[in-house]
């Protein structure tokens, strides 16, 4: 029984990620991003949980990449791709390229889980940790509106968090 625990709070992410995403089709970019701070409480949470079990299974570790993809790769994609929509220069084509992110998130994702040497440590940024700032360009907004109306400034942004992700 024991066994399962870990997973369960790896669904958990899963699920608040799968909400997360709603949000943000929706264009609760805001709402979205608490759904973001839930699922990376249950990744930190499904990882500690595992170790102080000492429960370890092939199937846990997919099922955490799978959870991150959705809850710290398409969620932040979203995100961005509502952004795009609503900026100073936007067509109906370029918003897709808040996808991009997602994209490179899944190259992360893949990577970390053949990289033995991030085992304990990160090499470049991680997915939860460009997810966050994503999520948070919509708060900052609030004081500083021209941040996201500035579509060569977000386009920028996926370029830069993209690379960094790799």
């Amino acid at each position: 029984m024991k066994k399962h625990i870990p997973n369960a709070i790896t669904c958990a992410n899963l699920f608040s990620g799968c909400i997360g995403v709603v949000f943000a089709f929706k264009g609760e970019l805001e709402t979205a991003a608490y759904f973001v701070l839930l699922s990376g409480i249950f990744d930190f949470f499904d990882g500690m949980v595992a170790r102080l079990l000492k429960v370890k299974s092939a199937i846990g570790k997919e099922l955490d990449s799978l959870a991150d993809m959705v809850s710290f790769g398409f969620l932040p994609g979203v995100v961005m791709f509502q952004l795009l929509k609503a900026g100073d220069y936007s067509n109906d084509y370029l918003p897709y390229l808040g996808f991009i992110i997602t994209v490179f998130s899944a190259l992360r994702l893949a990577k970390f889980n053949i990289d033995e040497r991030q085992t304990e440590d990160f090499i470049g940024l991680n997915t939860p940790m460009n997810t966050l700032f994503i999520v948070s360009l919509p708060f900052i907004a609030k004081d500083y509106p021209e941040v996201i109306s500035s579509t060569i400034l977000l386009i920028g942004l996926v370029v830069v968090t993209s690379f960094l992700l790799v």
